[in-house]
């Protein structure tokens, strides 16, 4: 299946992950297993992160709301997902230069969605600091607790949860 289709089947952000790994391990020749998925509410110019040494990535929840909030589509939401989930993939991989992750994100989106895919369009152009901020002024309800998400990357564990 192609990866366009594959990420219009996605229904949550596992599949948005899987989907990331696959290209990733088809394209670079690796993989990493076993990586946690939180969702926090973090400041505005982070959109997310992964922790040298760790096992989570974190993503910025509020900005995640305010997208929703505002209406995006499906296929830009999940467009969005996946440009950040891969930034970060490529981090927990050892791909700890900025600009050296920017560029090959862009690369893989081009080759893997074309020039006229939202996952282009957000790997060339990330939310920056200003949008975030607009997205935010939206109207947004406190922080809360941190949020792991359940099943994101257990496709390797053989133990019964």
């Amino acid at each position: 299946m192609d990866a366009k289709s594959e990420l219009e089947r996605a229904k949550d952000f596992r599949d948005v992950f899987t989907l990331v790994k696959r290209i990733v391990e088809g394209r670079l020749g690796i993989r990493r297993a076993g990586l946690m998925l939180v969702l926090a509410d973090e400041p505005v110019f982070v959109l997310a992160y992964h922790g040298v040494g760790t096992n989570f990535i974190v993503l910025n929840r509020r900005v995640i709301s305010a997208l929703v909030g505002q209406g995006v589509s499906p296929t830009e939401l999940k467009s969005y997902l996946f440009t950040v989930l891969l930034h970060e993939y490529l981090h927990s991989l050892g791909y700890v230069d900025e600009s050296d992750t920017r560029r090959l994100v862009m690369e893989i989106t081009r080759s893997e969605f074309g020039d006229d895919h939202p996952a282009f369009r957000f790997a060339v152009k990330p939310l920056g600091e200003e949008e975030v901020r607009a997205l935010l002024n939206q109207g947004q309800s406190g922080p809360s607790e941190p949020r792991l998400v359940r099943h994101f990357d257990d496709e390797n564990l053989t133990y019964v949860a």
